[in-house]
């Protein structure tokens, strides 16, 4: 059975003329990890605010685990492209936010699953820094340790790392492909970067069209133990090449 699935949904801004999700339908499998690309304000992030219930749609249904999200709670987490990391808040507070809309936990269990979730992404001993101690790394990984402790299998995650320069960006990408091998979760992943959604995803979901009507899925021949030199390869430079075709098609000069 497929952790997310779209039947026939439309999505309409209030006052646009014109749906800019028209009958969109689309699955995914559970522990696959897919990136999508598409040019800037075709209604990739429209798709993602859908499935954790910020926008409610026009029309047709969304099912997580067979299920529609309307009236469930906790079953995907959700990272913007900023941090989102509440200034006044220590780090282990901020972390603590899932925990403590959730109700599930004491003080003390909060405590432990927090100093967890920091030590697996490389950031123990930092519960008790502000975020600006951080870097813009360790913010993100702050960031993605809170989507974490949602205790959900299905994660959105919209461009985490556009914002970070060069090297510490494919530092996190590494990262995130270590973080995705252990913990088996299943990521939909927002990206303007061609070679980025390559690196990262098992298959990249393309935006062709707006309103979106299908995403058209290009696998990835890649393994999951895969490594930058991967992208020298000549059948990925091939696809590289492939996948920016098809988003020049859409670019109005």
């Amino acid at each position: 059975m497929s952790i997310l699935t779209f039947d026939r949904v439309s999505y309409r801004y209030p006052g646009e003329d014109h749906d800019i999700i028209d009958q969109l339908s689309f699955d995914v499998a559970p522990g696959s990890f897919h990136c999508i690309i598409g040019v800037s304000g075709c209604g990739k992030s429209t798709i993602f605010r859908m499935i954790n219930g910020l926008l409610q749609p026009k029309a047709g249904t969304i099912l997580v685990n067979g299920v529609s999200v309307a009236g469930q709670k906790h079953y995907c987490g959700y990272m913007p492209q900023k941090d989102m990391l509440f200034p006044w808040r220590t780090i282990g507070e901020n972390l603590a936010l899932p925990l403590e809309i959730r109700r599930q936990y004491t003080k003390a269990e909060q405590r432990d699953r927090i100093d967890a979730a920091l030590a697996d992404v490389g950031l123990a001993g930092c519960r008790d820094k502000r975020p600006d101690e951080l870097s813009g790394g360790m913010r993100q990984r702050a960031a993605f340790a809170r989507t974490m402790l949602t205790g959900s299998d299905l994660l959105l995650l919209d461009e985490p790392f556009s914002a970070l320069d060069f090297l510490t960006r494919i530092s996190m990408q590494e990262w995130l492909l270590e973080q995705w091998q252990r913990h088996q979760k299943t990521i939909l992943f927002i990206t303007h970067d061609v070679e980025e959604a390559i690196f990262l995803s098992s298959g990249v979901l393309v935006v062709e069209e707006t309103p979106i009507r299908a995403l058209r899925e290009i696998p990835v021949p890649l393994s999951r133990s895969r490594t930058r030199h991967d992208l020298k390869r000549p059948e990925i430079v091939e696809l590289r090449e492939q996948l920016v075709d098809m988003l020049r098609k859409q670019v109005i000069l």
